[in-house]
């Protein structure tokens, strides 16, 4: 997010960023290793990758100058970035949505689903994007990106206020992305996808059924493309690859690549059918999962887990139930173990999995009376752990 040195109010700035060497606006602004771009309101900044990377481990380096570099631009302007999932305290009707290149798009999206909403103008995200090569793979990598997701707010939430106030919910981002598409709902579904393992069935049964309901509202099909899933994983065959969308955003990238880095490593135990065989990974039933996935969004690693039998898809050791947050530290036992997960992102995951996840640090630093004098103290401490690349404690 864009916002104000002075009261952290965000500020539609984007385009004093996205200027080529001449001076014009534009869409994509390319670095060395990385890009940044525009999303659909104004306030907000994506950064990159610029292609596929080889590995996680240099980007966190590569965003972190990202940061800096766009401080520096932002000065001028009394505006800095801040981290997290939601602005606390912001009025999504008083967003503004990028007018220049794709605005047709986001005028569409607009006009159909109203973008003056959480949902919409107030969520930042970080998209984990991972490659398959055949049908095959895709197959196998869907299966396992289905049982991985409802466990991924429990790691990442970091989204507990919204309009400066508590919800009880941890992960309020992904609450309001469950609804944002509510008018044409097979957009987003269950979040969790569907149990489909081919591109055929996925093009023909998920995107045709998104695409037919929505060309009552879309009639020059301008949406008619596959990133108009909203689901949380959605195929990106443009690209070959499985797209994440879960993940709230950290304090700074290091520990957003550390949660990636975990994630792809639970995600090669699963695909290499090391600790459960692919069919009980693809018959996981949907609504099963959605269940689990309420529960961390709200809860986040304190949610309890009841299923017995998804427990046993990740080797958990035997017992009714278990919190997230144990499931998690068994499976970081696990990829340490195996050697799945590069050991310069272990300090940043224990540290994460003593200390809690984001959203919960943030509550406990706001304390009980919640005003707006306090949130800008905890928030400004937040983007100070941006700018020098530090843990959030609390």
């Amino acid at each position: 997010m864009i916002v104000s040195v002075d009261t952290l109010d965000v500020l539609p700035y984007a385009d004093r960023i996205l200027r080529d060497a001449r001076g014009q606006v534009v869409s994509d602004l390319e670095q060395q290793h990385t890009a940044w771009s525009n999303e659909l309101v104004l306030h907000v900044l994506e950064l990159k990758t610029n292609g596929p990377a080889d590995s996680l481990e240099p980007l966190a380096g590569h965003f972190s100058g990202d940061i800096a570099k766009i401080h520096q631009t932002l000065v001028p302007h009394g505006a800095q970035l801040l981290p997290t999932a939601m602005h606390p305290w912001l009025d999504p009707r008083d967003t503004q949505l990028w007018p220049y290149e794709h605005g047709p798009i986001y005028e569409t999206f607009n006009r159909i689903f109203d973008c003056r909403g959480h949902g919409w103008s107030n969520l930042q995200s970080m998209h984990l994007n991972l490659p398959f090569g055949d049908d095959q793979e895709f197959g196998q990598l869907h299966a396992a990106i289905r049982l991985i997701l409802p466990l991924l707010p429990a790691l990442a939430a970091s989204s507990p206020y919204v309009e400066g106030r508590p919800t009880g919910i941890l992960d309020n981002r992904l609450f309001y992305y469950r609804n944002n598409s509510r008018r044409v709902p097979s957009v987003a579904g269950r979040v969790i996808p569907e149990p489909i393992y081919d591109r055929h069935t996925y093009e023909q049964e998920l995107l045709g059924r998104i695409y037919r309901d929505l060309r009552p509202l879309d009639p020059l099909s301008v949406l008619h493309h596959e990133w108009v899933n909203a689901r949380g994983a959605i195929a990106r065959f443009d690209r070959s690859a499985i797209e994440i969308r879960v993940l709230d955003v950290q304090e700074h990238p290091q520990v957003d690549l550390a949660i990636a880095a975990l994630i792809v490593a639970v995600l090669k135990e699963l695909t290499g059918q090391r600790i459960c065989a692919a069919p009980a990974q693809r018959l996981f039933p949907t609504e099963a999962l959605e269940a689990i996935f309420l529960g961390t969004m709200v809860e986040a690693e304190h949610a309890v887990i009841a299923d017995r039998p998804y427990l046993d898809l990740f080797g958990f050791p035997a017992a009714p139930r278990a919190t997230a947050h144990e499931v998690w530290s068994h499976l970081l036992e696990l990829t340490k173990r195996t050697g799945t997960l590069p050991t310069q992102h272990v300090g940043v995951l224990q540290k994460l999995l003593q200390k809690g996840s984001l959203a919960r640090r943030i509550l406990r630093a706001v304390g009980p009376e919640t005003d707006r004098e306090r949130l800008v103290e905890v928030y400004r401490e937040l983007g100070a752990c941006l700018g020098e690349g530090r843990f959030f404690e609390s």
